[in-house]
């Protein structure tokens, strides 16, 4: 850890105020340490999870869209972009507090230098939740700039999106905590992205409308955490709002708070022991 984090981290008042650091203060500065260590390394940490969904625009988006043709009414790249904004939020936050969880709390031991300065187990985790729903908002932004300025997306309501890629990215963080509670090595984790992540990506009405796929597997594919962020993006894209939606913000804030409820208790356990 930085020199200069670990006394942030450390200081058990506020310079500024010469008061004891408020519960506020204490998840920023968790969330801070993070932008310090992350900042060193950008390219290599940022570009992959940026890579990725703009790779998939134009090898499907242009290519399979010449055949498509439009999709629910929009042209199907625009249609894809607007699903893609979230996906790079889910990816991001989901391996951040999974793989980027474990290792800085089995291999790197991070964590007990942490709770060392005057943080709960709890502020660490909520920084940690913070820290991944902020890396959501911006990878959103970054593929909604680029599908902006290709022309794919047009300024409008979808200026919004990356706020939606912000509570993705809190959603799927609480989900990536989770399985930190019952994992028993690193690899497990395997299963998580082979088994839900990366189906979800194909079946939450990124590609095609879920209406598209048999009738008993729709119920299964609008229970997924990934197909009401892509809802919402996809309503700001200009697909239009109707009350459902609704429940696509109600369905975020409860599974985010019931994943986040059961993590915390889990995983504070686990990391006062």
């Amino acid at each position: 850890m930085p020199s200069s984090t670990a006394n942030f981290l450390s200081a058990p008042i506020d310079s500024a105020t010469a008061r004891p650091r408020s519960f506020v203060g204490r998840i920023m500065s968790v969330w801070y340490r993070h932008v310090r260590v992350y900042s060193r390394t950008l390219i290599s940490n940022a570009l992959p999870p940026f890579l990725e969904p703009l790779i998939f625009l134009v090898g499907i988006g242009m290519g399979l869209g010449q055949f498509v043709g439009t999709m629910n009414g929009q042209p199907y790249i625009q249609y894809l972009a607007a699903g893609l904004l979230v996906t790079a939020a889910m990816f991001t936050a989901t391996f951040e507090c999974s793989f980027g969880t474990y290792i800085r709390l089995e291999f790197d031991k991070v964590y007990d230098g942490m709770l060392g300065a005057p943080i709960t187990a709890n502020n660490l985790l909520l920084g940690e939740i913070v820290w991944a729903a902020t890396k959501g908002f911006v990878f959103t932004l970054a593929v909604l700039i680029v599908a902006m300025t290709a022309g794919i997306l047009s300024p409008g309501w979808i200026l919004f999106a990356p706020v939606i890629g912000f509570f993705t990215g809190a959603m799927f963080a609480t989900l990536g905590l989770l399985m930190n509670a019952f994992v028993k090595n690193i690899n497990q984790f395997n299963f998580l992205f082979s088994g839900l992540i990366s189906p979800m990506f194909f079946f939450a009405g990124v590609v095609f409308p879920i209406e598209n796929l048999p009738r008993a597997a729709q119920p299964i594919a609008i229970v997924l955490p990934l197909t009401h962020p892509v809802r919402l993006t996809r309503a700001l894209a200009g697909g239009g709002w109707s009350p459902e939606l609704w429940w696509s913000i109600l369905y975020i804030v409860v599974v985010t708070g019931a994943m986040g409820t059961a993590a915390l208790k889990l995983l504070n356990k686990k990391l006062v022991d």
